[in-house]
């Protein structure tokens, strides 16, 4: 088996196929240099300087010895032939392959071409390589403006703050959060920015980049306004990387497109994490995941899937983010919500639990990890409480686990 992409997704397919008794070679085609490594801190604790590049490795070196995984780093696929069954790699070798495993994972979302040439200064964070130079950057760094208001650029956000930079978040949307959290939990993280000092700007994009000396200078928004800014941080989204199996003649979608069996429209070649696009069990629509319960879901079911074992992918997604003092949790989808009712905690943490036609369908948590573990068992297991028993604060909703 060859896996291209040692993402989370990939780095867990090979790890998950060995444990379940896989005893063919396995290949992992490492893009970048070194071992794979963890990408949610680097917009946390990394940047924060909390823990540093020896602590991100998904796996030891002495893992994949043992393990019989064949790890090739700095190796770009450049194409896939499914007539003859290999792989072509930029610097002229091929491999052959029984089975092709694509965890190609999704690129940061860059500027249009309209901006012109890009000054120093301006950049995303989507790998150790840009971790490192934010890191490194924001110590002279006097003024930080961040594009893009959803789980990255607010994290970023946030991390930068906390070691004292002067932070600008803009967003284009009326509000922070548009396509990933309710209405409430959005008006709760706004204000927790804005009391942590960060300018928010709402319902503005970015028109113009000025430089001097090809050196970021300042912005103009949509709606006039000029800020000064010694770096600009995009967060504006992620890309699914599908050329590879696009090229191939394999149907994609926003995704490469997989069955719940993580099996793409070639029987020899399996699809896992950011890059594909799935069939929803709580949906029944395909959709496109980017988190890391996701990529590891996703692995667990292409592994059974390659030694026989077949089990359909029907987890509930789930996910989280650290913002200042805060932890935002969330299990489910918010689509075709219809009620929602509100469990209110200490210190202003709260929780939201979304149904759909008097089903739950999602449950949303602001520092109330408890509930939100055991939403996703209830979720998981299929016990669900009616919106009466969520709504009455004296009932334990812990007994819908165990009923009587």
């Amino acid at each position: 088996m060859i896996i291209i992409g040692a993402s989370h997704a990939g780095v867990q397919l090979a790890a998950k196929t060995r444990e379940l008794g896989y005893q063919e070679p396995i290949t992992l085609i490492n893009g970048e240099p070194g071992l794979p490594y963890q990408k949610p801190p680097l917009s946390k604790a990394f940047l924060l300087g909390k823990i540093d590049e020896g602590d991100l490795a998904l796996r030891s070196e002495r893992f994949f010895a043992d393990a019989g995984i064949n790890l090739l780093p700095e190796k770009r696929c450049v194409g896939i032939d499914r007539t003859a069954k290999t792989v072509a790699f930029s610097d002229g070798a091929r491999l052959r392959y029984e089975t092709l495993a694509l965890a190609t994972g999704a690129r940061a979302r860059t500027l249009p071409a309209s901006f012109g040439k890009i000054p120093s200064g301006v950049l995303s964070l989507r790998t150790i390589e840009d971790a490192r130079f934010v890191r490194t950057a924001v110590a002279s760094a006097r003024r930080i403006v961040v594009v893009g208001g959803g789980f990255i650029g607010l994290e970023v956000a946030s991390a930068l703050t906390t070691i004292g930079c002067q932070v600008a978040l803009v967003e284009f949307q009326p509000r922070l959060l548009a396509r990933s959290c309710s209405p409430e939990v959005a008006d709760a993280i706004e204000g927790l920015h804005r009391s942590a000092g960060i300018e928010l700007h709402l319902q503005a994009g970015l028109a113009e980049i000025h430089a001097c000396s090809e050196r970021l200078e300042r912005v103009t928004l949509t709606n006039g306004l000029e800020l000064e800014a010694d770096m600009l941080l995009f967060g504006i989204g992620a890309v699914p990387n599908i050329e590879l199996a696009a090229d191939a003649g394999l149907p994609c979608d926003n995704g490469i497109l997989v069955d719940q069996f993580c099996r793409t429209a070639d029987p020899h070649i399996l699809a896992v994490g950011d890059c594909t696009s799935f069939p929803s069990h709580q949906l029944r629509i395909p959709i496109r995941l980017e988190c890391i319960q996701n990529a590891h879901d996703q692995a667990a079911t292409a592994a059974a899937t390659l030694v026989g074992r077949s089990s359909p992918y029907v987890s509930a997604p789930w996910f989280w983010s650290d913002q200042h003092d805060c932890k935002f949790q969330m299990v489910g989808f918010l689509d075709r919500v219809d009620r929602t009712i509100r469990r209110d905690g200490e210190d202003g943490a709260f929780s939201l639990w979304h149904f759909a036609e008097k089903r739950l369908h999602a449950v949303e948590t602001i520092n109330r990890p408890g509930e939100h573990l055991l939403a996703r068992q209830l979720i998981a297991r299929d016990r669900l409480p009616t919106p009466e028993q969520v709504a009455d604060p004296a009932f334990n909703l812990r007994m819908v686990l165990t009923p009587a």
